[in-house]
């Protein structure tokens, strides 16, 4: 499930971050998509998908801070 575009992304991503922040998290995503398409190279129980949603939102996390709605 690679995302080719910000618009594909899940409504939870896309109303909640800018655009530059969207292109963050889908190739982040992707990236990780990519990396883990073994079992094998999974870490722990958690299946591909949340494992790539969990770092696509720390690597937004990263260059963006929570803030209010201003």
């Amino acid at each position: 499930m690679l995302y080719s575009s910000n618009r594909e992304l899940p409504d939870s991503v896309r109303h909640v971050l800018p655009n530059p922040a969207q292109t963050i998290y889908q190739k982040a995503f992707n990236s990780v998509w990519d990396q883990y398409k073994d079992a094998d190279d999974h870490r722990g129980d958690e299946s591909r998908e949340p494992v790539a949603h969990k770092v696509a939102w720390a690597a937004v996390k990263q260059d963006y801070a929570k803030g209010n709605d201003n």
